[in-house]
């Protein structure tokens, strides 16, 4: 703590002095040093330091160059959805009858109808059902027909990014799922292995606990020593989870995976809770359309977009992000590719706003992605113009605040510059960056970014955290 109120001092110092040429393309000296540590030569980095008011650039560091942002794309996807969609929008999964009840029997099929809701949860999905059961349904004697129609979207590959298909942050968008596609699974230590549960178990879905527990040691982050693979026999799923927890590792954790492509979560998790509420169904699940003269049993809506955006920045959600680049490209050409339609409704929105787009590249709104561009210039002008649009506040109070909430809490923590930076970060092997606001001392509030794209990249939080003390320190 000590130290570090040291650095910020000597930072009020150099700002006393008269400014060296700061602007053009020199850097700021504690970046300079942090940069120099992490052997980050310049033509892998990226910076911007800009007044929100306007003016000149106070650093303008290769800010026309296109690079990689990784999750700091997210902001763009942001931006784009609160002009595009309306800080009252929201995500709605309706359920239709297409037959008649009679003595707690619904004598046809059940459609559900995908809004392409990215919250939908558990819980909510448990309601939906106890609505279904309050409107006289109990047994439904025909098929549970899904509509996921209003995505339209080429075959997703969870595996095609790294090679990890379990990982929650594989799951593509879709219509019609819940929990963001994955599965939280509480893992108890016991003396020879663990017990592992999810509730409610998704219908068609088998864990199998293979872990066994290992020498003394710390038990750090038990998840890292343990593994887990899929096989599918007979219409059910096997869930396998093996490797070792340290003898130290005594406490019950949770485990998120993600087994099951997005339609059969549904389905089993749909079955399960059903069959909890008393349910029968008659039918099989199968994918179709929603005929026109079916009846609206129940709904459900969710949170406004903002509070959407929270979870997806705060917590640097890529389903949720996925859900939103394609509910604007649904939403501007229904007939089209969703992601590339919504890859294009961001392109002419930024250029609409005056964003330069050269050599902007979108992909998949998440910023998990190795082709995805943007230069800090265009993050830049991004930035100052939110500032000035209506819906600010709501972008504001989506980033996570250095040192206070979200995935940079732990940033500046004992720095005096905690709490004066809302910004968003993003992490890819070879990849760190940041854009946001921070709030100086000086009173003025400055546009912030800085994207480094190097194999050493990995090494270079503490120049993050120098170029945002630098700004606070003003």
């Amino acid at each position: 703590m000590l130290a570090r109120k040291i650095l910020f001092a000597s930072l009020l110092t150099t700002l006393a002095m008269p400014p060296s040429a700061a602007r053009a393309d020199t850097l700021p000296a504690p970046l300079e040093a942090s940069l120099a540590r992490a052997n980050i030569p310049h033509s892998a980095v990226a910076v911007l330091v800009q007044k929100v008011d306007g003016g000149a650039p106070l650093v303008s560091h290769r800010s026309g160059e296109a690079m990689n942002p990784a999750s700091v794309m997210k902001l763009v996807t942001a931006r784009v959805a609160l002009e595009r969609l309306g800080p009252t929008f929201t995500w709605r999964t309706r359920v239709f009858a297409h037959g008649e009840i009679r003595g707690g029997v619904l004598n046809g099929s059940l459609h559900i109808a995908g809004g392409g809701d990215p919250r939908l949860s558990r819980e909510r999905l448990w309601l939906l059902l106890r609505e279904l059961r309050a409107q006289g349904v109990r047994r439904i004697a025909g098929d549970v027909v899904t509509d996921r129609s209003l995505f339209r979207l080429a075959p997703h590959d969870p595996a095609a990014f790294d090679q990890r298909p379990l990982r929650p942050y594989n799951v593509g968008a879709d219509a019609l799922t819940v929990d963001y596609g994955a599965i939280r699974l509480r893992v108890e230590p016991t003396a020879d292995g663990a017990s592992v549960r999810s509730d409610p178990l998704p219908a068609g879905l088998v864990i199998e606990s293979r872990i066994r527990r290992g020498e003394a040691g710390a038990c750090g982050d038990p998840t890292s020593q343990l593994s887990a693979s899929t096989a599918r026999a007979g219409g059910v799923t096997r869930l396998s989870l093996s490797g070792s927890l340290a003898a130290s590792c005594t406490e019950a954790f949770d485990w998120n995976l993600a087994p099951l492509p997005p339609e059969r979560l549904f389905e089993g998790l749909f079955r399960s809770l059903w069959k909890e509420l008393g349910g029968e169904i008659g039918g099989h699940f199968r994918p179709g359309s929603t005929p026109p003269d079916a009846r609206l049993l129940a709904e459900t809506s969710s949170p406004p977009l903002p509070e959407v955006l929270r979870d997806m920045n705060k917590w640097s959600n890529n389903v949720i992000a996925r859900h939103v680049l394609a509910t604007l490209g649904a939403t501007a050409e229904p007939e089209q590719d969703s992601v590339a339609a919504g890859g294009r409704v961001v392109e002419q929105s930024l250029r609409a706003g005056g964003v330069d787009t050269s050599g902007f590249v979108i992909e998949n709104g998440a910023g998990l992605s190795r082709s995805a561009r943007i230069s800090a210039h265009s993050l830049g002008q991004l930035l100052l113009s939110a500032w000035r649009s209506p819906t600010m506040p709501e972008l504001l109070a989506s980033l996570p605040i250095a040192g206070v909430d979200g995935t940079a809490r732990r940033r500046l923590a004992n720095s005096p510059a905690a709490g004066h930076a809302h910004i968003k970060t993003g992490t890819l092997d070879g990849v760190r960056s940041l854009a946001g606001y921070v709030l100086a001392r000086d009173g003025q509030r400055y546009a912030v970014v800085l994207m480094i794209n190097h194999p050493n990249a990995g090494a270079t939080r503490d120049a993050q955290d120098a170029l945002l003390e630098w700004v606070t320190a003003r």
